[in-house]
């Protein structure tokens, strides 16, 4: 009898093993055959953009090719998304990416821990079609990037000059860039 119980434990102890072994590693085997829950369209490809603009330009350029002061200086550095290496991964891949993140990298995890983020999804649509972005679209990326404070000062007072209200609303603590007239 003994003997019996010993063996149903050990039977029992490796049953929740394999099972805790199968659920931890379906996630990704799920991941790489999920297809993409958001159908593509011009709305969603303006969204996508913004979105990337707004929150993954920094490191991997509006462009996708990683070559930021931050895309270049991480290690390993941010890839040229347009590349086979990106390209080939499938959708159910990118997402898990964007979502998770990829450990001992810079690239962090943006998920909130619920399926199926559509705004997860648009940005895998970015991805696929980074080739497709004109200079134009480039161009509104840009003015969606993130700026720093000293950057909007600057901006501040370019559109003051232009204005022609220049020196009456300088701002009393100039950005390190800013040029003193000579007296």
């Amino acid at each position: 009898m003994r003997t019996r119980h010993v063996v149903l434990t050990i039977v029992g102890i490796g049953a929740v093993n394999a099972i805790a072994w199968v659920l931890t590693r379906s996630e990704g085997f799920s991941a790489r055959d999920a297809r993409n829950a958001v159908p593509f369209t011009p709305e969603v490809w303006s969204h996508a953009r913004a979105h990337f603009a707004d929150h993954c330009a920094l490191c991997h350029g509006n462009d996708g090719r990683g070559d930021t002061e931050i895309g270049r200086n991480l290690y390993p550095k941010a890839p040229d998304m347009r590349l086979p290496a990106t390209q080939r991964l499938a959708d159910g891949e990118l997402y898990w990416i964007i979502e998770n993140g990829v450990r001992l990298t810079g690239m962090p995890a943006w998920g909130d821990g619920t399926a199926d983020d559509a705004d997860t999804w648009a940005l895998v649509h970015f991805v696929r079609h980074l080739n497709d972005l004109s200079p134009e679209h480039l161009k509104e990326m840009e003015a969606l990037n993130p700026k720093s404070p000293s950057e909007l000062e600057e901006e501040r007072q370019d559109r003051a000059f232009l204005e022609g209200t220049g020196a009456d609303t300088a701002s009393p603590n100039p950005s390190p860039h800013q040029h003193k007239e000579k007296r």
